[in-house]
């Protein structure tokens, strides 16, 4: 099976989590985890988890709601981390490009997941977009303090970038950007990555690949994803399946693959 690292299935477009699974399912999508994105709407988040047990959260404040959130805690992480359905924090990181929050607020926001998921032994979810030298600044600054362990959501960045995060431990997530037809650079980065450091993900109901670019994107989608990883990796389909699952529980190892 393939599993679905990254999606929001506490939107309203998911308000059919039934239909939503069954045909997750049915294009051979056995897993999937919903992330959290604000803290005032965890508890969402966190009655979509509990509702299958397939499906696994996390808890945290995207960077672009860094201002317009409660500024998070390290303890509050941390409490809601208990939860058995909680297998990592974010997403976090940084956003320069829709200048949401202040800089230094998403700065000391992320500083404080990557604390948590220090403490806590779990993995962090990071989304850069415009930041790349700050984002990989903060996690060499924080990882030098302890290790923690995470991946890059929906990874689009420099191959410079892949490896710095590589170097650190972490796993880079592929989202169907991979297949838009201008995503030549990515494709050419994404080569270059270990097969045991890869995931794949949907970010749905954003970015849906192709060929359904432009509409709506749900876990099911997660396959045109995979198959287009496993062309650029030169790998067969199987090979990439078990490979990225793998990964997600190796990674997300609170997640109890032995329920499914």
């Amino acid at each position: 099976m393939l599993v679905d690292s990254h999606c929001h299935l506490d939107y309203p477009e998911f308000s059919d989590l039934d239909a939503v699974n069954g045909r997750a399912a049915n294009a051979g999508v056995g897993a999937m985890l919903t992330i959290g994105t604000e803290l005032s709407k965890f508890p969402g988040v966190l009655a979509v988890a509990e509702k299958r047990e397939n499906i696994w959260c996390t808890v945290g404040t995207h960077p672009n709601n860094a201002s317009s959130e409660p500024l998070v805690e390290v303890e509050t992480l941390l409490g809601h981390a208990k939860h058995p359905k909680v297998v990592g924090f974010g997403e976090t990181g940084l956003d320069y490009y829709r200048e949401n929050a202040p800089h230094d607020i998403q700065q000391q926001s992320f500083r404080t997941h990557l604390t948590a998921a220090r403490e806590a032994g779990l993995p962090v979810i990071v989304h850069t977009r415009d930041c790349d030298d700050d984002t990989i600044g903060i996690l060499e600054d924080e990882y030098a303090k302890g290790a923690f362990s995470g991946l890059i959501h929906c990874f689009s960045s420099s191959e410079s970038f892949a490896r710095r995060a590589l170097d650190l431990g972490f796993y880079i997530s592929v989202s169907g950007i991979i297949t838009f037809k201008s995503a030549g650079s990515l494709r050419d980065v994404i080569s270059t990555v270990p097969l045991d450091r890869l995931l794949v993900e949907t970010d749905a109901p954003y970015l849906a690949p192709e060929p359904y670019r432009g509409k709506g994107n749900e876990p099911a989608y997660t396959r045109f994803t995979a198959e287009k990883v496993a062309e650029v990796k030169g790998v067969d389909f199987k090979a990439l399946e078990t490979a990225t699952t793998d990964n997600f529980f190796k990674l997300f190892s609170k997640a109890n693959r032995g329920q499914l």
